[in-house]
């Protein structure tokens, strides 16, 4: 086995909460390392691109685990847990930011400084594209971007989506739908059939 690898590194994220909960420092160590980039991508993107939010969120998250580790059921999926937590923190911000404005500036506070795209050019390599996907999906409403962000970011299956978001796995694929139908719409200009006809 290789020096550099812990017994701890190869247990599964499950096993890692038993050993957190029976205060291995190392076992915490490991899960941190596993899911602490993606989780403050997934911040970054839920909190409109607020890095210091997204850290501030991404510590606080952490904590909780560290703190209450007897509150994860062992019998669940870690990742669905952590999911679930993480999106129950972005739900309760948006809650937060509606009592201290009205709907219209939390939209706007959601959607980040509303800068207006310029007309964009026949020919866009891959990095364009993605801003201008991300600034599509950015418009829409926390709900349905964060069932796309565990979807196709974090790669969460229907049920997991499900489970994290508590709605039933019609609702999941009725937001993707209207998610994707949206965004389709938004960066048509990239739809090769469209550039056939220009």
């Amino acid at each position: 086995m290789d020096s550099s690898v812990s017994k701890y590194d190869l247990l599964t994220d499950e096993e890692l909460m038993v050993q957190i909960a029976a205060g291995v420092t190392a076992a915490f160590d490991v899960l941190y390392d596993r899911y602490s980039k993606r989780l403050l991508y997934y911040f970054h993107r839920m909190l409109a691109k607020d890095e210091k939010k997204a850290q501030d969120f991404l510590q606080d998250l952490f904590i909780k685990v560290v703190e209450k580790p007897e509150a994860f059921d062992v019998k669940r999926k870690f990742s669905t847990w952590i999911y679930t937590l993480a999106s129950n923190m972005c739900k309760n911000e948006y809650r937060r930011l509606e009592v201290r404005r009205n709907g219209a500036e939390t939209i706007k506070q959601i959607n980040g400084n509303g800068v207006v795209l310029p007309r964009i050019e026949r020919e866009l390599d891959n990095e364009e594209f993605e801003r201008q996907l991300w600034a599509a999906l950015d418009t829409l409403d926390a709900n349905r971007r964060n069932t796309f962000l565990l979807r196709h970011q974090e790669h969460c299956s229907i049920k997991e989506i499900s489970e994290i978001m508590e709605v039933s796995e019609g609702t999941v694929k009725s937001r993707l739908f209207y998610t994707t139908k949206k965004l389709a719409e938004k960066l048509s200009i990239y739809d090769p059939k469209n550039k056939a006809n220009e």
